[in-house]
Parts: C-alpha cells; structure tokens; sequence
C-alpha cells in the first residue's frame, strides 16, 4: 500500500487521535515537516493559525500533504511516527554552521531539535536579541505571553526571526551557541524576572545626575562627561619595555587589556578625591540597565561603602545581594543558586572603598555564602575570592588607601584622571544651555593657568559651573588655589541662603555659628570615621534648620527609602574636611598646639590602627580635654587634605576674610604657628637626604609626603615662606615619579622651586603632567638643567609651549621626552631649539623624525666648529 493511500485510509484516525492530544505534539509534527520541506512558509502558517481548533488545522495539514502526493505521504508518515516513539528531550549536539550566508533556511532544517534545546531557556534567548536590537520589547511580551508553553515561546520567536531575515538569524546560531558552550548562562524564566527587576531598579536609581549640591537633578545621559582613563604600569611592563602610558576606553574596561594578574577577579579605579569616581561607577551602571552595553553580565550589584559601613549586625553574602541591593519577588532559593552556580555572570562594585572604617586584612577567613559574618569579613573575602570566586567585582578608592595586601587580590588597576581640556568645555557646555553664559565660563577658565589647572578635576569645574556668576559678574579675585574654589562656594551658598547679606559684605560675619556648628560636626565625623550622620546626630551637634538650609548638609542619597529617618552627609568628602579646616581655624577649643599635630604626622603604623593614623606623639593623649583629641584618629588622607585648607585659610586673602569674621590676635597666633610648622616640615625633609656618593651628584627622591607640604605652602600664597622653605634644597637631582603628578600640583611645583638658587635637575617621569601641567611648570623652569618627561600625556601644543620658553633658559641642556602623544608637528620646535641652544647635550625621545633632526643638527654643529 502506497503512503498516500495510508494516509487517505486512516485520515479519520489519524485526524481522531491529534485533536485529541496536545497542541503541543502537533506543532511538533509540522516543525518536522517543515524542517524536511514538506511544507512551504505559507501552508505552515495556515496549519498552525491560531484560535482555530485543532481539528480543523489537522484536516488542513492532510489536505496539504494529500495534494503533494505519494513521497510527501511517506514524509508525513515518518514524521509522525517520530513524534510518537521519540522521548520528548532528544539529545543534539548543537554546531554553528560554517557557511552562515543562509542561517534562516539552516533554523527551518534543524528546528525540532532547536526548539528541544531552547525552549527551557527561552528568557535568556530573548534577553540576548533585545540587547541586540533585533527584537522589541513589545515582540517579547507578545511571545512570553501565559497561554503558550514553553516549547510554544520557543516556535513563536523562531517564527519571527524567520520574518526578520539572516542576520537576525546568524545572531540566535551565535547565542544559541554560547548557550550551549556556557559563555551565556542559561536563565531560567524566575531569573529572567529578577534580572528584569534589577535592571529597572538600576535604571532608575541612574538616570539621574545630582550636584553635589543635591539642588539639581539632571539627566545623566545628557550630562555625564568622560574622564581619562589610564591603565597603571606594573614592573613587569616597564620591564619589558611596555611603560608607556595607555588611555583605556570604557568599553574596554572588563577587556584583557592591562591585566596584571590573571587569577584575581577585582578591577579597582583609583583617583583622588573628586575625580568623578561614583559618577563613572553609576554611567557603568545606567549602561549595564539600559541594555547599551556589558550585557555579559547578567546580573549587577551596586554597594555604597558610607551605607555598608552602618549595618552593624552579622550579615551573609546572600542578604548582602537581596536585602541591600534588590529583593527577588519570588523564588529566591532558585535565583541564589543559579548567582552561585554562575559568578562569571555576576557584576559586583564598591564605590567608596576608602570610606570603609576597615583596613584589608587576609586574616578572617570565611567561605560560606549563608552563614553570618560581620560585613567586612563578606566584602574582603568577595575580594580575595573565597566568595564567589570568578564573580567580578570592580572597586573605587582613593589611591593610598590600597595596601600591599590588597594589591595581591587586584585583576587590573585603572587611574581616573579627570577631565582632559576638552573634557572641560564639554563639561561646562552641557551643565549650560545658553551658549553665552557656557562661553563666557570657558574664557574665564583660559584666561587663568592656575583655574585651568584646577578645572581638570571634576569636583572643581563644578564649582566653577555653580559659582560663575560671582566670578563674572561680581569681580570676585579669581581663584589661585584649591582653599580658594571651596570659599568661593561657600560665599555663593551664604549669599543665595539669606535675602539680607548684600555681596559687598563679609561672608562669614553673619553665619560665623552655622559655620562653627558645621565645622565641629564635620572635625567630629573625620575623627569617628563618620560620613553619613543619623538625625540623633544632627540633633546631639545642635544643627538647626537655618544650618541645614545652607545647603552643605544634604540628605543621604545611600538611605532614601531604606528608613524612614532622614539622614545627612556632607556635599563632598572634600567638603567635610573644609568645615573641618574652618573649625580648626575659629575655634577656641582648637589652640595653637593642636595646629602643630597637623603637620607632624609620618607614614608609620602602629598594630591596632584601624587605617593609617597620627603616629606618635599624636597618639599619645597629650591633651586631657576630649576637643583636643579629635585629630587623634583622623585618616591620614583626610587629614592631609584638612591641613591643606587649613594652610589655604591663611593666605593673606583668606585670612583678611577671616579676621573680620573672628578675634585677629589668635588667628594671627594660628597663623605663625601654621608657617613655621610647614617651614620646619619641609626642612626637616630636606634634611633627611643622604649624602652624595663620591663622584656621584646628590639626589632627593621625593615622596607623596613631601608634595603634600608642597601644596600646603602653594594655598599659604607667602613668597617669603616658599623661599624660606626651599633655602636648605641643596641637591643636583630631584626625583618626583610616579607620584600622580597633574597640573594642579605642578602649579604648587613651580610657585615653590622657582625660589631655588641653584640649578636642578627635575625628573617627572611616569606622571600625567600633561599640555596644561607643562604651562604651569614654566615659572620654575629656568632653574632647571635637565628636564625628564617620559610618559606623561604631552601632546606637541605641551612641547612646542616647553621649547618656546626653553630658548631663553641659560641652564637648561637635557629634556627627556619618551612616550608621550608627539608627532612631527612638533619638529619644527625641536630644530629651532637644536640650532639656537648650542649648550644642549641630550634631547631624547621615540620619534624618527627628531632622531633625524637631531643628527642633523650635530652633523650642522661639526661643520661649524670645523669653519673654526
């Protein structure tokens, strides 16, 4: 009996027995039928229309294959016979084809066994096209709606990817593919559910920008400025010669790229204070919600450290994920076990390391993802991978606050750097929209070095953003140093906080208690470790409303929501430690020899430190009363950047300010005592350089130390006291690399190394000293015989500017230029420089054209001695 004539005989049966089973078994029918080419794209649709019952779509199934004859009968009859005797989960070893120029007719060939492999995991296929842009949001709804089942989702989404052509194609074969190798987890539909809570938890908690103010909310993707970002250099780059400076992109940031060791799993960025480190953080995480890129990852945990640091009770790594970031609505076993069974695709970040009250320690040493443990002992060990070991996290942190310890547990270390000069504009261009006032800015930033200098850290181009119009329209003396900027905001915010204080009066005279009260708040949270201050705190300091409607103490954005109990921190950590300056200058409570503390510290540590603290005699209760003590347990970076204002409140600008606002004779006290404990710091560092070798000339490797006491004397603007300070430097050689050199502390460099009376050598190797940082080293240059600047982002506008001024420098006879941005356009200079500086002995740097010059000019020197 022939196949079209079984067919016709047991049409009855054959239309009896798959009505009555499962839409399902039928659909499976026709998908092989049409992997085989017994139907075409049209009659497959008619068999399978939907609302239609399912014996009518039987009926039009034989029809078809009745009207095909004989060899598509026999088609049908073993696709049916396959369908009956097959277990439902058939195994297929998946492959990628290799021609993929026809991926939509290799999807119709290998459906059935397709839809077997995809069908449980149907979410993550779906997720992964979206991402792509292959599929709309509305498409997904339409395919995961409840009445299919999953084997339905799944020839529902084949269905329209055949409509969309072959590239949509090609991409679920490579997604389908990584499902099967594991590059993408395979997410069942309750983590697909949560994955979609997360991402729009993020995606709100991102889309906006706040100041630090807290007063403006704009929208991040219209505002956010990219800062540079810079791989560090390891050992064992420089040693095999790859030291050069390499700019990373941020979509390079999880890449291979810059990896020093292989087996850690944490990515930490560091910059200093104000450097726009938890606004890279969130752009991260806006992209990541938004679904425009890392969407390897399936699942991203944002921590503040400031919140962390307030859960007091024992907490495990599973409640750290869903009671502090994002609660699953349901299935919360399941979707814990599928994070723990696939850290790979798993982001977690800490923003604000630095702000931990715990130092790193390997000691504690705890593996258990439910067990309790106290919440430094869950984050340290997430770090070193006893927790999730292959979860990726990504770390912010000011740059001493990581440890030799630490670094061992680092995957690759990343330098924020702020913004480069176009960064700047563009900054300034999208917080204005009136292109008058926007340019306006802009001029008034060129038309100060020490301002453009400054504006490269974010926290000060905001300053200058918010403040503009005391600085245009007000001619308000243009800042010159960082004590400068924060006055500045602080008159702009007493001067919008009361209608009565007019602009030609004194600033502090009419809130000198607000300022008082704010400042010993600010100097008592430094000493306990405190950012963020609970309303009993508000209250135990006597902050009244009139103080928080300054607006320097705005709510805490780490706890809205999570209680219902406003708490307060301060705009900025820099802020904070303002107030905290303030204070230490016009409080009674803070004398004369409290100021000395300041500048008396060393790099020691003692055994129970909890970070880096006061070393001896600090430590030692010199002072019986408890005021007297508050800079006792002060981090070090905190108090470094404390004592700068300090120093800055004293210039004689500032301190004019100051002395109307307070008693003139102890400010004046407080004032001689601060310059002569800098005078004698930086000469007791000067001291402290061994003698020369014999035949050898003597050199000071300087230290973050001594550039910290620099930058003191720089915000002091006392020419005498500079002078004074530098009259000991008797070396030939002065050493400052890698000692995160930008153009800020190269104005401070050169308003102190101008004073020196002999020539020196400077070498600033391995910095990011910059085009900028190279016009406000200038001023001290002339002093300078050798000048080296390997790796430090000088472009040739930075070199030509440099061997401009280098022409009329009598000393000057070496420059060091490797790795840097130069190309030939910068020739021109070099060959000026090389025809008109007969005393110049080296000029070295990676360029073949100067290589070329340069022998040419040596070759023009021969033939002129030889004329004589």
């Amino acid at each position: 009996m022939s196949s079209l004539h079984t067919v016709q005989v047991k049409r009855d049966y054959i239309v009896s027995t798959l009505a009555r089973g499962s839409v399902d078994k039928y659909e499976s029918l026709v998908d092989h039928l049409l992997s085989q080419n017994a139907l075409n794209w049209e009659e497959y649709q008619s068999c399978t229309l939907m609302g239609q019952p399912l014996c009518s779509l039987v009926r039009d199934l034989l029809d078809n294959i009745t009207c095909k004859g004989d060899a598509y009968c026999k088609i049908f009859l073993d696709a049916l016979q396959k369908n009956e005797t097959l277990p439902h989960e058939e195994q297929f070893c998946f492959q990628v084809p290799e021609d993929r120029s026809d991926s939509s007719y290799y999807l119709q060939c290998e459906r059935p066994r397709i839809v077997q492999l995809i069908h449980n995991y149907i979410g993550a296929l779906l997720q992964q096209l979206s991402d792509c842009e292959y599929i709309s949001e509305c498409e997904i709804n339409n395919i995961q709606l409840p009445i299919f089942s999953p084997s339905q989702k799944a020839r529902r989404l084949l269905d329209l990817i055949q409509l969309k052509g072959n590239e949509a194609a090609r991409c679920v074969l490579e997604i389908i593919h990584n499902l099967e190798e594991g590059t993408i987890a395979q997410v069942t539909d309750e983590c697909l559910s949560f994955h979609k809570k997360l991402k729009n938890i993020i995606c709100a908690q991102t889309r906006f920008l706040s100041t630090y103010d807290g007063t403006e909310n704009m929208c991040l993707q219209d505002v956010y400025t990219e800062s540079i970002l810079e791989l560090s250099r390891t050992k064992h780059m420089l040693d095999h010669g790859d030291g050069s400076q390499s700019n990373l992109d941020l979509q390079n940031i999880f890449s291979d790229q810059g990896i020093i060791n292989e087996n850690a799993d944490t990515i930490i960025i560091l910059g200093d204070a104000g450097t726009g480190k938890s606004s890279l953080l969130q752009h991260i995480q806006h992209l990541w919600a938004r679904g425009q890129a890392f969407q390897n990852f399936c699942f991203v945990f944002p921590f503040s450290c400031r919140r962390l640091c307030c859960i007091t009770k024992p907490i495990c790594l599973k409640a750290l994920l869903f009671e502090q970031c994002c609660w699953p609505d349901r299935h919360q076993e399941e979707i814990f076990e599928f994070i723990m069974d696939h850290p790979s695709q798993v982001l977690i970040m800490f923003d604000g390391f630095d702000e931990l009250k715990f130092s790193f320690t390997e000691d504690n040493r705890h593996c258990s993802p439910l067990e309790p443990t106290s919440i430094e002992s869950v984050v340290f060990n997430l770090i070193e991978g006893n927790l999730m070991k292959d979860c990726m996290k990504v770390v912010t942190s000011r740059p001493d606050a990581v440890t030799v310890a630490l670094r061992k547990y680092i995957k690759k270390e990343i330098n924020l750097r702020g913004f480069s000069e176009e960064g700047i504009e563009t900054f300034i261009k999208k917080h204005h929209n009136n292109p008058d006032i926007s340019s306006g800015i802009i001029s008034l930033v060129k038309s100060s070095s020490s301002l453009t200098g400054l504006c490269h850290i974010p926290v000060f181009c905001w300053i200058i953003s918010k403040c503009h119009k005391e600085l245009i329209n007000c001619d308000y003396r243009s800042p010159q140093t960082m004590t400068d900027m924060y006055m500045l905001t602080l008159k702009h915010f007493l001067l919008h906080a009361s209608t009565n204080l007019k602009r030609t009066q004194n600033i502090l005279s009419e809130r000198t208690n607000s300022v008082k009260r704010l400042g010993k708040i600010a100097l008592s949270g430094l000493h306990e470790g405190l950012y963020v201050f609970s309303p009993q705190e508000i209250v135990k300091a006597e902050i009244t409303k009139e103080d928080l409607s300054l607006g320097f103490l705005v709510i805490s954005k780490n706890f809205l929501g999570q209680t219902s109990s406003q708490y307060y921190e301060f705009l900025h950590i820099t802020f904070q430690c303002f107030f905290a300056a303030l204070y230490i200058v016009m409080s009674d409570e803070m004398d004369s020899s409290i100021l000395c503390q300041l500048y008396k510290w060393n790099r020691r540590k003692t055994n129970n430190s909890i970070m880096q603290r006061l070393p001896i005699p600090c430590l030692q209760p010199v002072f019986q009363r408890q005021t007297k003590m508050m800079l006792q347990n002060i981090e070090i970076r905190n108090l470094k950047i404390t004592a700068t204002f300090v120093a800055g409140l004293f210039s004689a600008v500032l301190n004019n300010l100051m002395v109307d606002s307070w008693h003139p004779e102890k400010l004046a006290k407080k004032c001689k005592t601060v310059k002569k404990c800098l005078a004698k710091a930086i000469q007791k560092h000067f001291k402290s350089i061994p003698p020369a070798l014999p035949d050898e000339k003597k050199a000071m490797h300087a230290m973050p130390e001594f550039i910290w006491l620099i930058k003191c004397l720089y915000e002091m603007q006392d020419i005498t006291l500079a002078q004074k300070a530098v009259q000991g430097f008797a070396v030939d050689h002065l050493k400052i690399t890698y000692c995160g050199i930008g153009p800020a502390e190269c104005t401070a460099l050169a308003y102190v190394l101008k004073h020196l009376k002999n020539p020196v050598g400077i070498q600033l190797d391995h910095n990011s000293v910059g085009d900028t940082g190279i016009e406000q080293l200038i001023p001290c240059l002339h002093i300078c015989h050798a000048l080296y600047l390997r790796d430090n982002n000088i472009t040739d506008k930075g070199l030509c500017s440099l061997l401009e001024h280098a022409l009329a420098w009598p000393n000057f006879q070496k420059l060091a230029l490797f790795n840097n941005g130069l190309t030939d356009n910068s020739m021109n200079s070099i060959a000026l420089l090389l025809k008109n500086k007969q005393n110049l002995l080296s000029l070295r740097g990676h360029n073949r054209k100067m290589l070329e010059i340069f022998t040419g000019g040596i070759q023009s020197a021969i033939k002129t001695w030889q004329m004589f």
